[in-house]
């Protein structure tokens, strides 16, 4: 298939991946014109052992793609030498492509500092599911590189009108032409179509151990990452199954879980994504119903919850202990789902955190998936995280389980530490989650346009 509607199939699977509310802040850029992939081979030959393809000022991106003038996939790709234009004007080219993954600033969650571990989680997520829908369809990532700081020695990594501002480039990846195994599209496009949130009562039934180890093993399977396998933070799964975990986990919800919303700015932007219904979902394409949070609620309840969730009613009901009561009905739900699942960094590489990746977002060099230093890990540790995150969601929801996560326990340094330590787990905690067999269904959020996280560069 060519890349031009290979990519358009794998951004439309890609866009079900998970977000924290449902935010989506995601971006992709495609290089087409012949100085745009100029720049993409150097910048990932620079990142190669003994790479030393140097970058030239302004990011190399003289021209203009042919395509929509935003930049948006449509049209025809630029027709490099390496392609000739079949009878649709498309380009049936079997030459190496190149994808810029980019984090939207104007579409990430920051009232937390939490928030930017988060986003970060959330492309890695989507960057997974693209790769893998591209895999299945003949396109297969063979080359990977972080674009961290320094990256095109200060120069913009792309330059021209084409790159949003709001984009920060995340990582590149190189595609190549593949065999894809017949079958492998039709399942995962089902697969990610199943997969949601589901926030309901869990049977009680134990998870079979041989399911567990399954997907413990699901997390260490990354296409997005499988070509450049670096040292650093591996990702650790951590099932909790005995009753004393749970009640443990309980407990800590209990405790902490108001904090989702006393915290003013946290819950006004939470608030922000709560949808009156699913009209102003669907035309949206973000964000959550109430329907989503809480399952079906009659209309007079409906009404209700609206008004009590309000960020203003919230700060008076607060001082009623409102917060408090959201947290202990959160509580009930961890205690009797038959399990939770954590997914853990080994920050037991050394690091001093010297080289400067003590912030998300701030990884400690070009071309770096490696580990952390101290407590925080860099981007390109989170990325490969949010990557090994959607593998093992995809796993649960093919096993017919359901996950629920459980951020706020993660959003608090003072809680995470606390929830790290009385749960014994291995490592620094990135992703925590109910895991078990629905009751009942929950319907799947909107999501916008593939279109708008698209772009050619």
């Amino acid at each position: 298939m060519a890349f031009h509607d290979a990519l358009q199939v794998a951004a439309a699977i890609a866009a079900r991946a998970p977000s924290s509310h449902n935010c989506q802040p995601w971006g992709v850029g495609w290089a087409t014109d012949a100085a745009t992939r100029r720049t993409a081979a150097a910048l990932l030959a620079a990142g190669e052992p003994g790479g030393r393809a140097a970058v030239s000022p302004g990011g190399g991106s003289a021209g203009t793609a042919a395509g929509a003038p935003d930049g948006r996939l449509g049209g025809t790709p630029d027709g490099t030498p390496d392609g000739t234009p079949d009878g649709s004007g498309r380009v049936p080219s079997r030459r190496s492509e190149y994808l810029v993954l980019a984090l939207d600033r104007a579409r990430e969650l920051t009232a937390l500092p939490a928030h930017a571990t988060e986003m970060l989680l959330s492309c890695g997520s989507h960057g997974e599911i693209l790769a893998r829908a591209l895999a299945a369809q003949g396109w297969r990532a063979d080359g990977v590189r972080l674009l961290g700081p320094g990256a095109t020695g200060g120069a913009p990594p792309f330059g021209g009108d084409r790159w949003p501002r709001a984009w920060e480039p995340l990582c590149l990846l190189r595609l190549s032409p593949a065999p894809a195994p017949p079958g492998d599209l039709a399942a995962l496009r089902e697969t990610v179509g199943a997969r949601h949130t589901n926030r309901g009562p869990y049977r009680p039934e134990a998870i079979d151990p041989g399911v567990l180890a399954r997907l413990a093993s699901s997390a260490a399977e990354s296409a997005l990452l499988r070509a450049q396998q670096a040292p650093g933070a591996p990702v650790a799964v951590r099932h909790l199954v005995g009753a004393p975990e749970r009640a443990a986990l309980a407990e800590l919800v209990a405790r902490h879980g108001g904090r989702d919303f006393a915290h003013r700015a946290a819950w006004r932007e939470t608030h922000a994504y709560i949808r009156r219904d699913e009209a102003e979902a669907a035309r949206a394409g973000d964000g959550f119903t109430l329907g989503q949070l809480f399952g079906e609620l009659s209309p007079p309840r409906r009404l209700g919850m609206r008004a009590a969730l309000a960020p203003a009613t919230m700060r008076l009901l607060r001082h009623a202990g409102y917060d408090r009561f959201l947290a202990r009905q959160l509580a009930a739900a961890v205690r009797r789902s038959p399990a939770a699942v954590a997914l853990c960094f080994d920050g037991s590489d050394g690091s001093d955190g010297s080289d400067g990746s003590e912030r998300p977002g701030n990884p400690s060099g070009p071309g770096d998936f490696g580990g952390f230093g101290g407590r925080t890990p860099d981007a390109g540790s989170v990325l490969r995280a949010g990557a090994a995150l959607a593998g093992y969601w995809l796993a649960a929801t093919r096993a017919g389980l359901v996950l629920h996560p459980v951020s706020v326990l993660l959003q608090h340094e003072d809680v995470r530490d606390a929830c790290e330590r009385r749960l014994a787990l291995p490592g620094r905690a990135l992703f925590l989650s109910r895991l078990g067999y629905a009751v009942t269904a929950f319907p799947s959020s909107h999501r916008r346009s593939p279109s708008h996280a698209l772009r050619r560069v």
